[in-house]
């Protein structure tokens, strides 16, 4: 390998918005992220959690609402 050209590998302690921390390695520094593998419904097993990071669920709702008329 050539010296010089690969970033740095470092540990870094992923933050989610939950509370839940980990220390893994990465190129990057500390991160924060929204949702991690204790809060997500798919590893949870809840249904009824929906996750809706930017309003994109009630925009398809509004964009694809029936009108009642």
């Amino acid at each position: 390998m050539k010296k010089g050209i690969h970033p740095q590998y470092n540990q870094t302690t992923i933050t989610c918005a939950c509370g839940e921390s980990f220390v893994t390695g990465s190129t990057g520094k500390d991160m924060r992220v929204e949702v991690c593998s204790k809060c997500h419904p798919f590893y949870t097993g809840t249904k009824t959690k929906l996750v809706d990071t930017t309003g994109r669920v009630e925009r398809f709702r509004r964009k694809y609402a029936r009108d009642g008329k």
